[in-house]
């Protein structure tokens, strides 16, 4: 990773929470906020490892535990924030579930699973925490391109972040103008559990980069990076927006599609 641009402490004295914050792109995310003075919670269903992420990222860090489909739970698990560190400065939601099917190939119970911890969790997440905010505070999305680029074994994943999208730019008229809150769509991201169930073998992997404009893997700091910038004072006119931070690789999949349909 290059050098950041941000400066040590710029988040001094700020309480961030990172809900899914125990592992891949949203740990990342909670490491690069404490990196910059932030208080963190991190949210995880595993009580070992939200205990083992807090204790990765270290001091001023803590591990909490709940379920992001249970309204209640997320409730109760940002209050114990709050009532540690104090008013919520920054919240991410970026708990998700996915796996490669096809329609015919999902029950109805499985579609439900992941739009219930993709769609419903954003939801509690940001609905919980609304009366738990500091003045002026940021929230951010963990979205997909799955959201505007329709994908073959995706419909779970496609309609879900859809509806985070959409979710966000809502939730950016009603509650601004102390309120901001965006989205990240992350690209093919090395070493995440994402990229492993999306390309789990060689080919499928070729394929994600053959799409990738700028010819290789994102890394989970620049996702970190992107976050930073969203809640921090060179962001503070940007609301209800979806930052792509994915190589170009969205830009390629219609033409791509095409050529796999040797219609190009």
């Amino acid at each position: 990773m290059t050098q950041s641009p941000f400066k040590d402490g710029l988040f001094e004295g700020k309480v961030v929470f990172v809900a899914g914050g125990t592992s891949g792109i949203n740990l990342g995310i909670a490491k690069r906020f404490a990196e910059l003075g932030a208080k963190v919670a991190v949210l995880g269903r595993n009580p070992e490892k939200a205990a083992n992420a807090a204790a990765e990222i270290g001091h001023d860090a803590i591990g909490l535990t709940a379920d992001v489909r249970d309204y209640g739970a997320i409730v109760g698990a940002m209050t114990q924030a709050r009532d540690t560190f104090g008013p919520l400065d920054v919240v991410v939601s970026g708990a998700a579930g996915n796996f490669l099917a096809p329609v015919l190939g999902m029950s109805a119970n499985a579609f439900k699973t992941v739009v219930d911890i993709d769609l419903l969790g954003t939801f509690n997440v940001f609905r919980g925490c609304h009366g738990l905010l500091s003045p002026n505070a940021s929230l951010i999305a963990i979205t997909a391109g799955q959201a505007v680029n329709p994908m073959q074994l995706q419909a779970h994943a496609c309609a879900a972040k859809a509806g985070i999208n959409q979710l966000v730019r809502v939730l950016a008229l009603e509650w601004g103008p102390n309120v901001r809150v965006n989205g990240i769509s992350p690209g093919p991201i090395e070493g995440t559990e994402g990229m492993a169930r999306l390309a789990p073998d060689a080919s499928t992997k070729q394929k994600h980069f053959d799409r990738i404009a700028m010819k290789r893997w994102g890394f989970i700091d620049e996702i970190a990076e992107g976050a930073v910038f969203l809640c921090s004072d060179a962001a503070k006119y940007v609301t209800g927006t979806i930052l792509d931070i994915d190589g170009g690789s969205s830009l390629g999949d219609a033409t791509q599609r095409q050529i796999d349909k040797g219609l190009a």
